[in-house]
């Protein structure tokens, strides 16, 4: 055991069948932990146990009628104490030692080891705060905890960027042009508003500057409160009808990107819901990469969510290291708000590609899964990000019809949410339904265009088409994600398998080297 845990664990030898209940549900939570029933007497206290508790980042001290008389508990809590990493908990109905009474003190003595015990969250949410705070921070008072334990603060918890999008501009000149304009705003902020990936504003806060003077953008951006704009206008180029967007960061007035589209006027009625749905998917992708952008950019002070979107960006390379960053992040966002159902949700689907790539048979993992998917469609039952989440990772512990289930809801509720696509065609794939599984991948694409996964959404096309056993098919997928990505290693060996298979042992052996020189594990 290292001598420097998170968690030293202070208790009375008779209690020792509580401690591990501690040390087992802390372990579980990927928490170092130090415990040591052979060093509990005055001769085996030696400096290797006291290194390990001045070293410790959280000083977790039982107390119950026994402990409370222990001198060597008493000690122990109080150089945590003066080392300002006590965090004490009652397993059992006791008066506590009098110069501890008014340090606050969790209430757990009816807990037996339920990892979805309110008050046990909130506990952990507690050692969480000293085990990742910074070692110059001070450490934060901790909160009684109790079952009633407040939902975590806005400001503590964060929520996707705002976005307005202001009326369109007519630029053909023509009165039936106003009308396909202003509808356009009206179906965008729809199309929008069914996603997850930016909070828009309706139309009737912005309809106000479709005439008269409009404020420069950054005083705008500021009168409505949102991080970013969008402006838009239509005019008609030959046969065309062309409508062009352009992103505006509200606080700088950056352009931070510009698209246009163009339709047929003889079929516009008949593609118009087709362009509202390419607007909108291509804005949606866009906010979601500048959103990562800047918050791996922001050095402290993040929100929950925006750790869930630093764990999202480490989440989409798909490497063994990423995952493990993925999984750190999740981790600090729910330290920050422990009843976060997004970061509950996210966990359970980070801890699933690692079970599922490690191929290991683990009822243990399994269960820790299902447990955050549990808590967090309890959370939150409706999210269609959360519904996504949460099929993915029970398709990954061999659940897919249950994982499907859910992302039929998130698909119902969010029709044009590409995630939802992507966790729904993993299910289809592992119940062994490639046709449905293929569709649901190209909707996937089609609604994330030149997304952060869009990669991986290539990725598992190419596995799709080798369980229908098309060869050429795998090929050309897994072809499009190696053209798309320098950090995955088993996708390049998968497509050199394939390749093989189709006599390019050029291409394969090519594909063979760039696995290995991402991963030297793979043989």
């Amino acid at each position: 055991m290292t001598a420097s845990p998170d968690i030293f664990l202070s208790y009375n030898r008779e209690d020792q069948a509580v401690a591990k209940l501690y040390a087992d549900a802390f372990v579980a939570e990927d928490l170092n932990v130090w415990w040591d029933t052979a060093l509990r007497s005055g001769e085996a206290y030696d400096e290797v146990t006291e290194a390990a508790l001045r070293g410790a980042k959280a000083v977790v001290v039982l107390w119950s009628p026994r402990s409370v008389v222990s001198r060597w508990v008493r000690a122990e809590a109080t150089i945590a104490d003066r080392c300002k990493t006590l965090v004490p908990v009652t397993i059992e109905p006791c008066e506590r030692p009098i110069m501890f009474e008014l340090t606050q003190t969790a209430e757990l003595s009816h807990w037996t080891g339920e990892t979805g015990d309110r008050a046990w969250l909130a506990f952990l949410s507690d050692v969480r705060r000293f085990v990742w705070r910074q070692p110059s921070a001070p450490a934060p008072p901790a909160p009684i905890a109790t079952p009633e334990s407040a939902p975590p603060k806005l400001a503590e918890r964060g929520e996707a960027p705002s976005l307005a999008v202001m009326p369109f501009t007519n630029r053909s000149g023509l009165p039936e042009d106003d009308v396909f304009a202003i509808g356009m705003v009206e179906d965008v902020i729809d199309a929008l508003s069914q996603g997850v990936n930016v909070r828009v504003l309706s139309s009737s806060t912005t309809a106000r500057f479709a005439t008269g003077a409009m404020p420069d953008l950054t005083t705008l951006g500021h009168q409505l409160g949102v991080r970013y704009l969008l402006e838009g206008n239509v005019r008609r180029v030959g046969n065309d009808l062309r409508v062009t967007t352009q992103l505006v960061e509200a606080a700088t007035g950056e352009i931070l990107s510009t698209q246009k589209f163009d339709r047929p006027l003889a079929e516009l009625a008949a593609l118009q819901e087709d362009l509202v749905r390419s607007v909108a998917a291509n804005l949606g992708t866009q906010v979601s990469q500048f959103e990562m952008e800047r918050v791996l950019r922001k050095p402290d002070d993040l929100t929950a969510w925006e750790y869930v979107t630093r764990g999202n960006a480490a989440f989409r390379q798909l490497t063994s290291a990423s995952m493990a960053k993925a999984r750190e992040d999740v981790c600090r966002a729910l330290e920050v708000a422990p009843d976060y159902g997004t970061a509950h949700a996210l966990f359970a689907q980070v801890l699933g590609v690692i079970y599922w790539t490690t191929a290991q048979d683990n009822q243990a993992d399994r269960q820790k899964i299902a447990t955050h998917v549990d808590r967090a469609l309890l959370l939150d039952p409706n999210n269609s990000m959360i519904l996504s989440a949460a099929g993915t990772a029970l398709t990954y512990i061999g659940k897919p019809q249950d994982g499907l289930r859910h992302s039929q809801k998130a698909l119902q509720r969010s029709p044009f949410f590409g995630r939802a696509y992507y966790s729904a065609a993993q299910s289809y794939e592992a119940l062994g339904q490639v046709d449905a599984a293929l569709n649901h991948y190209r909707e996937a694409i089609r609604f994330e265009p030149g997304g952060p996964l869009e990669y991986t959404v290539w990725y598992r096309m190419g596995r799709a088409h080798l369980r229908g056993e098309d060869w050429i098919a795998a090929d050309a997928a897994y072809a499009e994600s190696n053209a798309l990505t320098d950090s995955s290693s088993f996708m390049p060996c998968e497509g050199a398998l394939v390749a093989r298979h189709l006599g390019r042992t050029d291409v394969a052996k090519a594909m063979m080297a760039k696995g290995r020189r991402l991963d030297p594990s793979i043989t």
